[in-house]
């Protein structure tokens, strides 16, 4: 599931949410009039014959993290749906073999295991994983079925008019499938059906999804923090401050009235008359050259 939050509005967006929903993830470049010629991510989706489409650009330019994500986190939910969905007649059985999922282990294989889906049943092959539940046919390998534990609803022994037979149910997400099979004799059959009871549990337990991934969270240190610029030390030049502080005190007059005028040789004109203590070189470098 994609979770998109903006402000007060936010959308949720399911890679799959249901049998008809169709999701489509492409990076396009497009032009816009604030940014110019960007690259933008296009999710197209159609959900109860309602087509959508979004578009969503990055606010920092040259940062390709959002496509990234996305893209990686789609690969890897459409890479993994043998792990989730159920299969019938699909190509998972080659030369009597069962093709082998990451992280899937085969507990074992039961010959002689009769489908009733049919009124004459067709007799084929069980392999019971860590994954999922497969049968495929002897004289056919495209006859087949690959249920992963995660569909499955139920697991039970019960009677039917081939008689004892091993009945598992799927989910209605999958569709609502009931499975018969029968394996002769009972006793193979109520072991058969221990087994899958176990590893159903088990899996429910610890699911297995076919993701693999690895959590970086790591305390902060040092090192993660910004990177700001050094600043250059400087000497501080005591005659500014000095400066600074006899124009202060010059001005700092609570009289505030105009002194008498007089001539001044240095600047040849007539200028108010300077208090005790202060000469005109003193006040002119306020600012030091």
């Amino acid at each position: 599931m994609l979770q998109l939050h903006l402000y007060s509005y936010n959308a949720e967006l399911c890679f799959h949410c249901s049998l008809s929903s169709n999701l489509n993830v492409i990076i396009l470049a497009c032009l816009q009039k604030l940014r110019g010629l960007t690259e933008a991510l296009y999710i197209l989706t159609k959900a109860n014959n309602t087509r959508f489409e979004f578009i969503f650009t990055n606010l920092v330019p040259g940062t390709p993290r959002l496509f990234t994500s996305v893209m990686g986190v789609y690969k890897a939910y459409n890479s993994s749906k043998m792990y989730r969905e159920l299969k019938l007649r699909g190509a998972i059985i080659q030369s009597k073999q069962l093709r082998i999922l990451p992280q899937e282990q085969i507990f074992s294989r039961v010959n002689g295991v009769w489908n009733l889906s049919s009124d004459q049943g067709n007799l084929g092959t069980f392999v019971i994983t860590n994954v999922r539940l497969v049968w495929f046919a002897n004289m056919n390998e495209l006859f087949n079925i690959s249920l992963p534990y995660l569909q499955i609803a139920s697991v039970k022994v019960r009677e039917s008019k081939f008689g004892m037979a091993l009945v598992v149910e799927s989910s209605e997400a999958s569709g609502g499938y009931v499975l018969g099979f029968r394996i002769d004799p009972v006793e193979k059959l109520h072991e058969v059906h221990k087994e899958i009871s176990a590893l159903y549990t088990v899996y429910s337990q610890c699911p297995v999804f076919g993701v693999e991934f690895i959590l970086q969270d790591k305390p902060h240190t040092d090192e993660d923090r910004l990177d700001l610029p050094e600043m250059d030390e400087e000497e501080i030049d005591e005659s500014v401050s000095d400066a600074g502080d006899v124009l202060a005190t010059y001005l700092a007059d609570g009289h505030h009235h105009d002194l008498e005028p007089v001539y001044s040789a240095e600047l040849g004109l007539a200028v108010e008359k300077l208090k005790d203590g202060y000469t005109l070189q003193t006040l002119w470098e306020v600012i030091p050259s």
